[in-house]
């Protein structure tokens, strides 16, 4: 097995520093001793994502603007959380209920991902919550939002992947693992 040695930081400092969006530049040195002086990375939030299925065996989508890539997509709940304020589970079980109106009485983790490691500092936490209930047809949705709930069989949702209707790549890695997760349950 290679050897492989983190690079060495050197300088760090914000060129961007907004609520909203934050870009540090570092300066590196990499094992070789040659330096990068504009190693731009993106300081993200953590984002929590829930797979949450129905009693009649649907998935629980919604369907919203996302204006980095200008398309109205189909996705899981998901939103971010700050982890010294929020866990994770609590953070997919908000979302679920202020995006959708379900609520679940469990939810389990799935996994931990990064994003993009090459430059976002954020992690994906995916959530499984089976056999949620509609608690409320009022969804509370902050002013960025305007969301559309979509209730899709498991049994179509591979095929809601295939197609290119679900294309956000969290959502799929949540959808794998929780498809996997329901199956070892029967």
């Amino acid at each position: 097995m290679k050897n492989l040695i983190k690079w060495k930081l050197l300088r760090s400092r914000f060129v961007l520093n907004h609520k909203w969006c934050q870009v540090r530049q570092d300066e590196i040195e990499l094992p070789s001793g040659e330096i990068i002086d504009d190693f731009f990375v993106n300081v993200r939030p953590n984002i929590a994502l829930v797979f949450a299925t129905t009693e009649q065996q649907e998935l629980v989508l919604v369907r919203q603007y996302r204006h980095g890539v200008g398309e109205i997509l189909l996705e899981l709940p998901a939103g971010s959380f700050n982890p010294a304020e929020e866990s994770g589970e609590s953070a997919a079980a908000r979302e679920l209920a202020e995006e959708t109106g379900y609520v679940a009485e469990e939810i389990l983790e799935l996994a931990t991902l990064y994003d993009n490691p090459v430059k976002d500092t954020n992690s994906i936490y995916l959530y499984f919550a089976k056999n949620v209930k509609l608690a409320s047809s009022k969804i509370q949705l902050d002013i960025t939002e305007d969301i559309e709930v979509v209730l899709v069989p498991i049994a179509e949702v591979f095929l809601k992947i295939k197609n290119r209707q679900i294309c956000v790549s969290g959502s799929i890695a949540a959808i794998f693992l929780g498809v996997e997760f329901l199956n070892k349950q029967r």
